[in-house]
């Protein structure tokens, strides 16, 4: 089932990770740390990929929709930490 959040949400999920988290999921899931970043709405194609998140453009940044909650999931957990 896939979950869809505004951009501007998953901003905010982002923005008040600790520093450091972008690389920790991303060693954690044997991932490119500029995937992480991409999946946060990043745009480092060179380095890179998009994995299991798509965004639309709209109203209040724009609705971003994921396959997989993966990386939600674990930032969302490190927050709540």
């Amino acid at each position: 089932m896939a979950v869809t959040i505004t951009f501007n949400e998953l901003r905010k999920i982002k923005d008040q990770l600790p520093s450091g988290s972008m690389r920790k999921i991303a060693d954690t899931l044997d991932l490119n740390e500029e995937t992480v970043r991409n999946y946060f709405g990043g745009r480092n194609f060179d380095r890179g990929e998009t994995i299991g998140v798509h965004f639309e453009q709209g109203p209040g940044g724009g609705i971003v929709s994921f396959d997989d909650t993966t990386i939600l999931d674990m930032a969302k957990k490190m927050l709540a930490d």
